[in-house]
């Protein structure tokens, strides 16, 4: 394979999908540098990826599409994409490629990477403990390093699968504890704040914020903030809040608005590690299309879809999924956790038996950021 450009320096070209790969890559990066300050570096991410010092080739919102239905509308799409991508890749020639999560486009890229010879890095493993487990065959063969985030997959791994793998820790305990060292101030509010995280694809905001917004009307002693997603424009949320005038949006500030609230509504995923992580007692809230729910839960084999339910391998936060997600609902969740001191001083315990847990692997962005470094210069 001919290199389109000569770089005297290692070249790694990076993917991620979605906003959590791009603070998980930016991470990544920065303590990639650190080891390799002439790297060359070419992504697929958002501007957190592109401000570490990437050249940033996609961004993530228009990549990142939502459920089964979803996926299958914009198939024309993500097709086109993947060849882009590829020829991309053969342009750039790296020394390895780096794939984060994203499972559904990354996991095709790994498989025809192989086939081109070009060592692969998977930061961040798919959750094929929760589904597609078959997939987990042809990531062995396609797949040089995973490296994994959460201390159940290890084992999973090893025992069911005979694959050695690499728990690095997570990458949000170190976000976490940089940000509250360095940003001690509070979004001002004349009363305590209750935040609320719809998400980051325009989808699952639509289907989610209108109802947690109503839920507002019901704790006229609290204030309630919307944390706007990365890469979703004010207009977007315009209509939703219009109707609320006594409802923030916090922009470009998720982390400032947990470390300011004394309770949170959060969908699943990322964000309800990262409320967990700031010690914010928390409801899950969970809506998806008709049929992405229907065809999900036929095929989805875990107890829970919080991470941190699923860590904890107990439910340490309620989860409200698709029909029971109703205002009457979140409204009693919420009043325990504002009203119930019991269960809020139990919840936070959990919490800090939780970040324990993903400690235990180390700084993840160092110790990911040196297998790909030792892997660019075929070092294992």
């Amino acid at each position: 394979m001919q290199p389109a450009y000569l770089y005297p320096t290692m070249k790694y070209y990076i993917i991620a999908g979605e906003a959590s790969g791009d603070l998980h890559g930016s991470n990544l990066i920065k303590a990639l540098k650190q080891k390799d300050d002439a790297a060359h570096i070419r992504c697929w991410g958002g501007h957190l990826m592109e401000q570490a010092g990437t050249q940033l080739v996609k961004h993530y919102r228009d990549l990142a599409f939502m459920g089964f239905a979803e996926v299958i509308k914009n198939l024309p799409t993500i097709l086109k994409n993947i060849a882009f991508c590829k020829q991309d890749i053969i342009q750039f020639n790296p020394d390895v490629l780096v794939l984060i999560d994203y499972p559904g486009f990354n996991l095709r890229i790994a498989k025809w990477a192989k086939k081109q010879n070009i060592k692969v890095v998977y930061y961040i493993s798919p959750q094929v403990w929760a589904w597609k487990e078959n997939r987990v065959k042809a990531m062995k063969q396609c797949i040089d390093k995973m490296l994994v985030i959460l201390p159940f997959e290890k084992e999973y791994y090893h025992e069911k699968w005979n694959w050695e793998v690499t728990y690095v820790g997570h990458p949000l305990v170190e976000v976490v504890e940089q940000f509250q060292f360095t940003h001690s101030e509070k979004i001002a509010a004349s009363k305590p704040i209750v935040a609320i995280l719809p998400g980051s694809r325009k989808q699952e905001i639509e289907k989610k914020l209108p109802v947690m917004l109503q839920v507002a009307q019901h704790f006229p002693d609290y204030s309630f903030a919307v944390a706007q997603a990365p890469g979703q424009e004010d207009a977007f949320y315009s209509e939703f809040l219009a109707p609320y005038k006594n409802v923030l949006l916090v922009k470009n500030n998720t982390y400032g608005l947990l470390n300011s609230s004394v309770a949170a509504l959060v969908t699943s995923g990322t964000a309800t590690l990262e409320t967990a992580l700031f010690g914010v007692p928390e409801v899950v809230c969970y809506k998806g299309s008709a049929v992405s729910y229907a065809i999900a839960k036929r095929l989805v084999k875990i107890k829970y879809i919080s991470l941190v339910n699923l860590i904890m391998d107990k439910p340490v936060v309620k989860e409200l999924i698709q029909h029971e997600m109703n205002v009457d609902n979140i409204v009693t969740e919420l009043n325990e956790l504002l009203n119930n001191a019991a269960k809020i001083n139990a919840m936070k315990q959990d919490f800090l038996q939780l970040k324990l847990l993903l400690k235990a692997g180390g700084n993840a962005s160092e110790k990911a950021a040196q297998w790909v470094y030792s892997m660019a210069n075929h070092a294992e």
